[in-house]
């Protein structure tokens, strides 16, 4: 539920207000079906239990249709979803894979402390790993599940100092510089600019 709920929050967030449609044309469009299991159940799910939770407001101004507009708690929670989900690793590649979607959200030096605390969480996870390897004797076989261990970790070190860099060199428009999509609000005005044409 995390990765939709991180990845509904910043949907509303990014448009400043939309309503569920539109919340789950993006999210579809970008495959989270496949990599998060989002599926139009449980975006609806997320939405209503997110306005429950006072995280989202809902406007019923067009009958049939109802619009979402983040609340000041709602603000607090997608960044406390963002940032967890970029400095801790998880065994589903879901709460990552929705944490880059919303990255630019994130000023460039904070995204860049995050993620050299989960580099430093993977490297310790692979030497561990690694240890395991080396120490094991029965069932021999055991050895290949620190191994696999051993080596999604030293993968997933690899793949986060390449981000680190990337954004070090510059890479991505983040949040407080100009044109980021990461300012709440700002994603109807990226689709209208001359970078980004309206569909």
């Amino acid at each position: 539920m995390s990765a939709t709920r991180l990845l509904v929050l910043g949907i509303v967030r990014g448009y400043g207000r939309a309503h569920g449609y539109r919340v789950g044309h993006d999210l579809l469009s970008w495959g989270a079906d496949e990599w998060a299991n989002v599926k139009w159940g449980s975006i609806y799910h997320a939405l209503k239990a997110l306005t429950q939770a006072g995280h989202l407001l809902d406007h019923n101004d067009i009958p049939g249709r109802t619009d979402y507009e983040l609340t000041e708690r709602g603000e607090a929670e997608f960044m406390r979803l963002l940032r967890d989900a970029v400095r801790r690793p998880q065994p589903r590649p879901d709460f990552l894979g929705a944490a880059l979607a919303m990255l630019p959200s994130l000023p460039r030096a904070e995204a860049i402390t995050l993620l050299r605390e989960r580099l430093a969480t993977l490297e310790e996870t692979r030497d561990k790993a690694q240890a395991q390897v080396d120490a094991w004797a029965e069932p021999p076989h055991v050895r290949e599940l620190f191994g696999l261990w051993e080596h999604t970790a030293a993968g997933g070190a690899e793949w986060t100092r390449g981000v680190i860099e990337r954004l070090e060199a510059g890479a991505y428009v983040m949040a407080g510089e100009p044109g980021s999509p990461g300012k709440p609000g700002s994603w109807p005005q990226l689709q209208s600019s001359p970078e980004h044409p309206a569909p």
